[in-house]
């Protein structure tokens, strides 16, 4: 087995009083893609947050690259893409502004270099926004603001990405080229945690999916279609071909 680059153990998080993370535990190893799956309000979103610092943990431990995150300073290794959002937050901003921004952890005192406008360059290729690179991000639709964001992920090169809900509200057309970006890195090693809510054109992409109901683990290993498709437990829904009056049919957390 590959040593871990993501460990979680035990955690457990709180938004308020509200508990959001009973414990769970999550491992995501060097090269592994891992699609986090969950109704609204499981917990996927607070999961990814809470391994990149921006919601504390009550009990339990988090490890980046087998260091205690809390210690973890190496964070141009960690490309962050979170929900939709506006690419520049309402800053007026170019394309290659924002791309730029995911940059800095890799300059040297915030000094860009040939190698760093070059990276800047290449992201914005790999997300098809090269030809949009002067235009401001605040005439851009809501998928190419999408793809502005993950190519800011992309633009330091990470060892490690993280995404949240990175098809949400996003057109087809983007769909596809944010499909390919990301096989793009899959190839190159890169170690992926998806949050999603369905696995859509990123299902072959998938190694292992991780359930979340109510801030627990309901499963953790195949996707819902190498399982079966209607093998997890969760919701119910009725099979499309289900006889009047079956009964409902328990499915992964998807919907």
């Amino acid at each position: 087995m590959t040593e871990p680059v993501i460990s979680l153990r035990g955690v457990r998080a709180e938004l308020g009083s509200r508990p959001v993370l009973r414990g769970i535990d999550l491992t995501v190893r060097r090269g592994e893609v891992v699609a986090l799956l969950g109704a609204n309000g499981s917990g996927k979103s607070t999961a990814v947050r809470s391994v990149i610092g921006q919601v504390p943990v009550s009990a339990g431990e988090i490890e980046l690259f087998g260091a205690p995150r809390h210690r973890f300073r190496d964070w141009a290794r960690v490309g962050y893409v979170p929900q939709r959002t506006t690419a520049a937050g309402g800053v007026p901003a170019t394309v290659t502004e924002v791309v730029s921004s995911g940059r800095l952890a890799r300059t040297r005192f915030g000094l860009f270099r040939k190698a760093d406008r070059e990276a800047v360059r290449h992201a914005l290729d790999l997300v098809g926004m090269a030809d949009r690179a002067k235009d401001s991000v605040d005439a851009l639709s809501g998928g190419q603001h999408q793809r502005v964001l993950i190519a800011r992920a992309l633009a330091a090169a990470p060892e490690l990405l993280i995404m949240d809900e990175p098809m949400a509200g996003v057109d087809l057309a983007s769909q596809e080229i944010l499909a390919e970006t990301l096989r793009s890195q899959v190839a190159r090693g890169a170690t992926v945690l998806l949050v999603l809510h369905e696995l859509g054109p990123l299902e072959p992409l998938i190694d292992r999916a991780v359930v979340l109901r109510d801030g627990c683990v309901l499963h953790d290993g195949p996707p819902p279609k190498a399982v079966g498709q209607h093998a997890l437990p969760g919701h119910d829904h009725v099979h499309p071909h289900a006889p009047a009056g079956a009964e409902p049919i328990r499915t992964g957390l998807l919907s």
